[in-house]
């Protein structure tokens, strides 16, 4: 067995897995992909992304519990994986059992409608729900996500009431909407195109300020709702890899992370990145698994037995 000193000299010998927890795709699989890519360039190793779906994206924080911790398995971390300890029975704790590596971007949320929807502005949206009670539905991609809570918080400090219909992923979402199925979509911005090619309307979106694309859409705040999220994520490795693997793969996708065709890719989905290094996002870690347990809390979301 290699020492840890020399582990470290020699990372990486072999190609690195991504686990995504999300479809292929949607808007977190494409930044992937795309960081993924240069990481390869830097690192001298492939960089390869593999989708595990469904269960709000926390599945790749599952499996890192038995993977090998050598660095060749690394995961995305999502937020949903810090409202685990409320809502699973579950035998790992998120903060102290990954080795937390780089911070990477957040998300720009939104809520869209179908073009063929006569609803035009969120005013609109909640003008007719409150006229149709239970009757508006909105699409996320799982229960207990980040779009599906973040609709519960809004719904409640309007004091209107939704139908949440979840979805495996974004893939199978964007075409019930475009199909009639659902009325609503909430999720990141797997939406860009379908919005500048006319397809979809843009109601509101949950960014601090408005999104350069699409500046006539106002945010949260300017409908009236104190709130914003952009529900940052990163990549993590198994408990236990060397400190010299993770100083590693830290310095290969920070790097990777200033690349321009990286950037350029965030920029196509209204997103900025987000950096934090590994210490500061396990911080950021324990600082959420509080905040969400608050949040599920006041929405009398049952804990776990």
């Amino acid at each position: 067995m290699l020492s840890t000193a020399s582990a470290s000299e020699a990372f990486p010998r072999q190609p690195i897995r991504i686990l995504v927890g999300f479809t292929a795709g949607g808007v977190t699989d494409v930044v992937v992909r795309a960081l993924a890519e240069e990481a390869s360039k830097i690192m001298g190793q492939p960089v390869i992304v593999e989708n595990k779906p469904g269960a709000g994206g926390v599945l790749p924080g599952h499996q890192l519990q038995n993977a090998r911790p050598d660095g060749y398995t690394i995961g995305i971390i999502p937020m949903s994986v810090y409202r685990l300890p409320y809502t699973t029975k579950m035998t790992w704790d998120p903060v102290n059992d990954l080795e937390y590596v780089i911070r990477i971007t957040g998300f720009t949320w939104g809520l869209v409608v179908p073009e063929s929807s006569p609803i035009q502005t969120f005013e609109q949206y909640v003008e007719y729900a409150k006229k149709h009670p239970g009757e508006l539905t909105y699409g996320t991609v799982g229960s207990l996500t980040t779009q599906h809570l973040t609709m519960e918080q809004i719904s409640r400090q309007l004091g209107i009431q939704l139908t949440h219909v979840p979805y495996k992923g974004v893939a199978d979402a964007i075409p019930a909407l475009l199909g009639g199925h659902i009325m609503s979509i909430a999720d990141a911005s797997s939406w860009v195109p379908y919005v500048e090619s006319g397809k979809m309307r843009l109601l509101v979106i949950w960014s601090d300020k408005r999104a350069e694309r699409f500046p006539n859409v106002p945010t949260l705040r300017e409908v009236g709702i104190d709130m914003v999220q952009t529900s940052p994520w990163g990549l993590a490795a198994p408990k236990g890899t060397p400190p010299q693997v993770v100083q590693a793969l830290h310095d290969g996708f920070h790097k990777a992370m200033q690349q321009p065709a990286f950037l350029e890719n965030l920029k196509k989905f209204d997103m900025t990145a987000q950096y934090m290094t590994g210490e500061q996002f396990r911080r950021f870690a324990a600082e959420s698994v509080d905040s969400e347990a608050r949040i599920l809390k006041a929405l009398d979301v049952p804990r776990a037995s």
